[in-house]
């Protein structure tokens, strides 16, 4: 008998061909609501999966696509004023929304990217003297190319550190890209059908809530944080001149709620080793600050991340 879960994941299926792990993650971060960023080249489903999940469960879904000219308004709403009454009245921008595409984010200026912060970690968004609460559930799904720097910005480290995850979004095989190219000419797509409800949601964070995980493993996930920020102490001395700076304390914070999640997705009632190196890659790439001398030997976040799961003893 299929679980809810199963039956989420074949109507995301319908429309986005392969990217399984993509899904996944995508699944981990609305059910413990994490923000995620998405990198990848145009072209690899990254807006379709967000819509795709957006309609099997009934939610609502906006996209803004970031720009150079876009304004804080733009996005969170302003006073506006009648004509008629006299009075300002609150227009709500496409924030207000269960989730909100946000497309290029790399190239909006730091005002819009301010005002995108407040409402990632607070939930809330201020429009003039008033603060209105976010709907729940609350996921912000960002996209960027990782091949384009012209009119791009780079997103402040406070920001970054908001994200739960950074996962890569790379191309198909050759026979999901047949079958996507073949669905496409025959406008062949199957419709998505609502299979979740907000109900079954809660549901399932608290479920997720629920799941074990022994102090042990706790304790090793502090130390896998903490390799990152003292190399040395953890016999890896030599990733001392790699690192400039390593992950923050949300981040521990955020794995212990990402493998519980991950446990669940594959179906256990307990975390393990295994969902732990799951998890620490798409969770830690974009916390760690590689030093220049890293950048030049061709060195990169997974590399370091891995080298740090190899050395760390597991419990």
């Amino acid at each position: 008998m299929k679980t809810k879960l199963d039956l989420l994941k074949q109507e995301i299926s319908k429309q986005v061909i392969g990217h399984k792990d993509m899904i996944d993650i995508l699944l981990i971060g609305l059910f413990t609501n994490g923000h995620i960023l998405l990198e990848g080249v145009p072209g690899l489903a990254k807006t379709t999966a967000v819509n795709a999940l957006s309609k099997a469960l009934n939610l609502n879904f906006k996209r803004v696509q970031f720009t150079p000219d876009l304004l804080p308004s733009d996005i969170i709403g302003a006073e506006i004023y009648d004509v008629k009454s006299g009075n300002f009245k609150i227009k709500h921008g496409p924030i207000f929304t269960n989730l909100l595409l946000a497309d290029e984010i790399n190239r909006a200026p730091s005002k819009v990217q301010s005002a995108l912060l407040e409402v990632m970690q607070e939930r809330q968004v201020t429009i003039g003297d008033s603060s209105f609460e976010i709907e729940q559930p609350f996921l912000v799904l960002a996209t960027q190319n990782p091949i384009e720097q012209e009119g791009a910005y780079n997103l402040p480290e406070a920001q970054l550190d908001r994200f739960m995850f950074k996962i890569v979004v790379g191309y198909n095989s050759e026979l999901e890209e047949l079958e996507i190219a073949q669905k496409a000419a025959m406008d062949s797509f199957e419709t998505i059908n609502t299979v979740l409800t907000k109900e079954d949601l809660s549901q399932i964070k608290q479920e997720i809530k629920d799941i074990h995980i022994d102090d042990e493993l706790k304790a090793y996930i502090v130390r896998l944080i903490f390799a990152t920020r003292e190399p040395a102490k953890y016999g890896l001395s030599e990733l001392e001149d790699y690192i400039e700076f390593g992950a923050s304390p949300r981040a521990t914070i955020d794995m212990l709620k990402a493998v519980k999640a991950r446990a669940y997705l594959r179906g256990n009632s307990s975390v393990s080793p295994i969902d732990i190196a799951l998890c620490i890659k798409d969770l830690l790439r974009h916390r760690i600050i590689l030093s220049f001398e890293a950048i030049s030997e061709g060195m990169d976040s997974d590399m370091l991340i891995q080298k740090v799961l190899e050395t760390v003893p597991i419990p």
